[in-house]
């Protein structure tokens, strides 16, 4: 028997912002022009809207960023629903999550999900949006002793757990490699996709060193910008402009990380606690998904989610890309707008709103002919929290 939350609620509104280097508005600006895409898209009207999450980014933390004032900024009144929330990357997932519980309890008909930040700063280089945070604000005394020893922000975390999964399995360089060249070839098909030029290998292999085994093209772009999703019933979301994007199945898994001996969250992440959930809800399995949209903050983040969510076993992640599957024409399509690697870095919003886009049957030369179950997921932390969804342009 279907789970009764399975197509109960869809996505029926998408906005993106240009993004990129755009430094003449700010965290707000770009949060209100993503609401309003989205609402248009959706032919709803602003006052249908009742309510509204919001996910500010790096900005957020900064006091700079998108707050709870969004809602007076976008002069929408009478919500019956309005939160601020920071679960890291997983959080877009976890808004779609909420709105979709939300929306079944009877409390709200149309829920506003929006990210938005802009850490880019003109003349400054986009490492330094997030790099010097750990230096800034790390801890002191005994807790910063990993900072004072240069462990300090997600390059170095995700550095080492690369190679603890290269030390434990034999993961190489070229099978990260292979994962950020099938995403450009995604991305030179995208008109909102930032880095739109083809990726050889040995391109790849040329881009400087960020933390071994980081090169430059293993880390995600940082970038300025907004998109917001719509969240509806199924019901209503059959009469709407747009497509439907029925939400199947809903997960979370957040391992968190004890520093103890026992924990492996670089090698066993949140991913797998989720899959049960929101495969179990979905009724499907990973052999059913037709295209994958994964949180891609690290070439790495590929690698070890497709392990997790049983894509192949544990430790077979990099042989698995290596051969070219998640590319145009591979038998897994994954992050097929470029991901944050190559199109832009909204969070959770980049695997969303192209798992949104793919769904609909909108991708334009970039679409994927069979997409009947698509996979959306958000990653946090040092792989430390995790959430996603599964959805389908089919009710049910």
């Amino acid at each position: 028997m279907a789970h009764r939350l399975r197509g109960a609620a869809a996505i029926t509104g998408l906005g993106i912002t240009p993004m990129g280097r755009i430094y003449d508005k700010s965290s707000t600006d770009f949060a209100v022009d993503a609401v309003r895409l989205a609402i248009a898209d959706s032919g709803l009207e602003k006052s249908e809207i009742d309510g509204l999450l919001i996910n500010a980014g790096i900005t957020g933390n900064t006091g700079g960023g998108v707050s709870l004032q969004l809602q007076n900024a976008l002069g929408m009144g009478n919500l019956r629903l309005l939160n601020h929330m920071n679960a890291a990357g997983s959080t877009a997932a976890q808004m779609v999550q909420y709105a979709t519980m939300a929306i079944d309890a009877g409390m709200v008909n149309h829920v506003v999900c929006v990210f938005a930040d802009a850490p880019l700063r003109e003349g400054a280089s986009a490492g330094a949006a997030y790099g010097g945070a750990g230096r800034r604000q790390g801890p002191t005394g005994i807790l910063g002793l990993s900072a004072g020893a240069g462990h300090f922000g997600a390059n170095t975390s995700y550095a080492l757990a690369a190679q603890r999964h290269m030390a434990l399995y034999g993961t190489t360089q070229d099978q990260l490699g292979a994962v950020a060249v099938a995403e450009r070839s995604w991305a030179t098909m995208n008109p909102h996709a930032t880095m739109r030029d083809p990726l050889s290998l040995e391109q790849y292999h040329a881009s400087r060193w960020i933390v071994e085994p980081l090169h430059l093209l293993d880390c995600c772009l940082v970038s300025n910008g907004a998109v917001a999703v719509i969240v509806s019933s199924g019901e209503r979301a059959r009469e709407m402009a747009q497509p439907p994007v029925y939400i199947w199945g809903m997960g979370q898994g957040h391992p968190g990380d004890s520093r103890s001996a026992g924990d492996f969250p670089e090698t066993e992440t949140g991913a797998r606690i989720a899959a049960e959930t929101v495969f179990g809800m979905a009724g499907v399995g990973p052999e059913d998904i037709d295209v994958c949209e994964l949180y891609d903050c690290y070439t790495y983040t590929v690698v070890v989610t497709l392990e997790d969510y049983g894509f192949c076993k544990k430790g077979e992640g990099g042989p698995f890309v290596e051969d070219g599957k998640l590319g145009p024409g591979g038998s897994l399509p994954t992050n097929t707008g470029g991901g944050q690697l190559s199109a832009y870095y909204m969070w959770g919003m980049t695997p969303l709103s192209e798992a949104v886009i793919q769904t609909r049957g909108q991708g334009g030369e970039r679409q994927v002919e069979k997409h009947d179950l698509v996979l959306a997921t958000g990653n946090g932390g040092a792989l430390n929290y995790h959430a996603s969804l599964v959805l389908s342009p089919h009710a049910n």
